[in-house]
């Protein structure tokens, strides 16, 4: 049974490498705040990693997700590949000019800039995604 998840009004599933340096770190936290703010909503990308019932197939039946990679090793990639998901939209965050490190305290310019480039990737518009209540999305078991 597939994990239902709705990405009507522009919502968007996001899905987040939580590594173990400062950039996995950003995307993880950058798909935190995107899910407060209403845009869009954070999925669980290591159940679909762990192959967990309905997690890829709720992931391969989305219309609207964006992939965050901290680095160029591409965990996310390698895992949404390997559970045959299609990479609608990809980010990496050291592409953005931001250096990987293994500083915990992360800066508020580079968060702002990962979630400026996660808007901005899934051809969202950033000033109407701001605008509007986007909360209508229900990626949750």
């Amino acid at each position: 049974m597939a994990v239902e998840c709705c990405t009507q009004g522009g919502n968007v599933m996001i899905l987040a490498c939580s590594g173990g340096s400062n950039v996995g770190q950003l995307s993880n936290q950058a798909a935190v705040e995107l899910t407060q703010e209403g845009f869009g909503k954070m999925f669980c990308l290591a159940g679909i990693g762990g192959h967990l019932s309905g997690f890829a197939q709720s992931a391969k039946d989305t219309h609207e997700m964006v992939a965050i990679d901290g680095c160029s090793v591409g965990c996310a990639k390698a895992i949404l590949e390997h559970a045959e998901v299609s990479l609608k939209h990809y980010l990496v965050i050291t592409d953005l000019g931001i250096e990987k490190n293994k500083d915990f305290r992360l800066k508020n310019e580079e968060l702002e800039k990962v979630k400026i480039a996660v808007k901005e990737i899934s051809g969202t518009d950033v000033r109407e995604a701001s605008s509007q209540n986007l909360s209508g999305c229900c990626c949750t078991k």
